[in-house]
């Protein structure tokens, strides 16, 4: 053997599953044990980011002489026997090692941005040199015209990952040739998606990438001065993004006469305070500012007057994360990725009602059916597939019929749901769909700036209609009128918050109307989540007395002897399902 290398996944679901313990029993096993020493070898553990399929963190790679294996499920006290057997004794542990359905979860993924997360250490620039890193940037200073840099974005066909698709390469030309200066440079990392966690994995996975990614951009645009706008919520994020620029700088990759080119650029964090409006545009730009991070109306787009009312061209941080590799790699290379319109490839975070939840990254224009089954591994439990909502509160609901729509920007579009930044939440047949739109437009509604009223208003009303549906207060004709108002709410409002807001309202009763009619004519629902319209009863001929649901039982409803048939007072029962989660023998009836 000549090397050993031991890789833990250290992104924040690794983190959270116990990632610091284990590192830190490797490394203490390792130097106690000199193994370095002993097997003559090079043998170092170190971090890295999120590996994807965070439903088996703690992850950890076990790498000799390129013969890799990985662990899942990893605890502390799983690591000597990890380091005696396989490490030293050359044999792994077999019963640790991931299972096959690991490899189907990546098999049908193809890696750009997540190419080299989980792979580096997120905290070493020398790391991300040394897979290729600022090559690219390299490359584009000392060799290539900020037009020819813009003309290799735009021949790519990458388009903003952020939700809108904007054409990126064409944002980067208008922002350059607009009028004014400074002009500035923004990454939107104010990830506020229910759900989703993509940018924040990238940039705890492989910081240098987006930086890279920035510079580039800056010279293709003329910028000098470019901000990261993340939330202070991702405290890790932050951490691995402040130390990447700090390196970056020390590097001669960021600050004055950059790898001396002349060209001048660095970037400085602004943390945002968690407002998902501040996701829009010119409510980011507000807030970098110091102001109330409220939208405002355009015309001028930001590319003509954005922060301090100079030309700005901001984008998110997979996009950013793209360009590297579109500039290493070549536009054509990229390009082949996808569909005619919808070029390259996704970062989608997967959650819900799934086996495989994590992040995962593939071309555009696979089938929705490929993601939630081959990728996913499926349903929980092996109950049935019911929707997935695509695209975060913005998005739409799509049913079982659609799992084989094209999953790219114009044919989700199509089908009432969008691309989004990337969150994707699937649900099983215990969803009620009423009750999956109530709680979008509570998130939406709870998170508009209120500036102004169709927004502040209607998504309001919209609320109010779908808490009096599900509370068995349905009126016929509120169909109808959640329809009407959630086109007058899209048409009317000031920006993407309040014009896609309703999209989750309008997709559930496009697709799942017949729950809407149950709930509102039948006093029912369907898939009996919504509590006020439940019922429940005790089945005497299964009831065993033995007491648990009365035990459970918070607002003492359940009345009985021991050994006896229990009942439940329904004047007293608060319908929290509590007695039916703790049968064991199925006695309690929930209609």
């Amino acid at each position: 053997m000549n090397r050993v290398e031991i890789k833990v996944c250290m992104g924040t679901g690794g983190i959270a599953a116990g990632g610091e313990a284990v590192l830190s029993s490797l490394d203490a096993l390792l130097k106690k044990r000199s193994i370095p020493f002993k097997l003559d070898i090079g043998c170092s553990a170190h971090k890295v980011g999120c590996r994807g399929l965070c439903a088996r963190d703690v992850l950890v790679d076990v790498i000799i002489d390129d013969a890799k294996t990985t662990y899942q499920y990893v605890k502390p006290d799983m690591v000597e026997r990890i380091v005696q057997e396989h490490i030293i004794g050359g044999s792994p542990v077999a019963e640790w090692v991931v299972t096959e359905d690991y490899h189907q979860f990546h098999d049908k993924q193809v890696k750009i941005v997540l190419s080299d997360c989980g792979v580096i250490d997120p905290e070493d620039v020398d790391a991300y040199i040394a897979v290729g890193g600022y090559e690219a940037l390299k490359k584009v200073l000392t060799s290539l015209s900020p037009d020819e840099t813009i003309d290799i974005i735009k021949r790519s066909g990458l388009r903003g990952r952020g939700g809108a698709g904007f054409p990126t390469g064409l944002k980067w030309e208008l922002t350059k040739k607009a009028k004014g200066s400074p002009k500035y440079i923004i990454c939107n990392a104010d990830e506020g998606d229910p759900g989703a966690f993509m940018d924040r994995a990238i940039i705890e996975g492989n910081p240098h990438s987006v930086v890279e990614g920035m510079i580039i951009g800056a010279y293709g645009i003329g910028s000098h001065d470019g901000y990261v706008y993340i939330r202070a919520e991702y405290p890790l994020a932050v951490k691995r993004l402040d130390k990447a620029l700090k390196q970056a700088r020390e590097k001669g990759f960021l600050g004055s006469n950059i790898l001396g080119t002349g060209f001048d650029f660095d970037i400085k964090i602004k943390l945002g305070a968690g407002a998902f409006v501040c996701g829009e545009s010119t409510a980011l730009m507000f807030s970098i500012e110091g102001k109330r991070g409220m939208p405002r109306v355009t015309p001028p787009r930001s590319t003509e007057a954005g922060l301090w009312k100079k030309p700005t061209c901001l984008n998110n941080v997979e996009t950013f994360a793209n360009v590297p590799y579109i500039v290493r790699k070549g536009a054509e290379w990229y390009a082949s990725f996808g569909t005619e319109k919808s070029k390259g490839t996704k970062v989608f975070a997967i959650t819900g009602k799934i086996k495989n939840s994590g992040l995962i990254e593939v071309p555009m224009g696979i089938p929705l059916r490929q993601i939630v089954f081959d990728i996913g591994g499926g349903i929980l439990n092996n109950k049935a597939f019911k929707a997935v909502q695509i695209g975060g509160p913005s998005g739409g609901c799509l049913p079982a019929d659609k799992l084989d729509v094209s999953v790219d920007f114009e044919s989700l579009k199509e089908h009432g749901a969008m691309v989004g930044s990337g969150g994707l939440v699937v649900m099983d047949e215990e969803s009620c769909m009423v009750d999956v739109a109530k709680y979008f437009t509570q998130f939406t509604q709870a998170e508009s700036c209120g500036k102004c009223v169709p927004c502040r208003i209607g998504t309001k009303r919209l609320l109010e209609i779908l808490e009096r549906i599900t509370k068995g207060n349905g009126r016929q004709g509120d169909i109808e009128l959640l329809e009407r108002l959630s086109r007058d709410v899209i048409a009317t409002s000031l920006c993407g918050l309040g014009q896609s807001a309703p999209n989750p309202i309008l997709s559930t009763i496009k697709y799942f109307r017949d729950e809407y009619e149950a709930h509102i004519r039948d006093k029912r629902c369907p898939a009996k989540v919504c509590k006020d319209l439940l019922t429940f009863t005790i089945i005497e001929t299964a009831c065993t007395g033995c007491g648990a649901c009365m035990r459970a039982c918070p607002s003492k409803a359940i009345t009985g002897e021991k050994k006896k048939p229990h009942r439940i007072e329904q004047s007293l029962c608060i319908r929290c399902g509590s007695c039916f989660d703790v049968c064991k023998f199925k006695a309690v009836n929930k209609e």
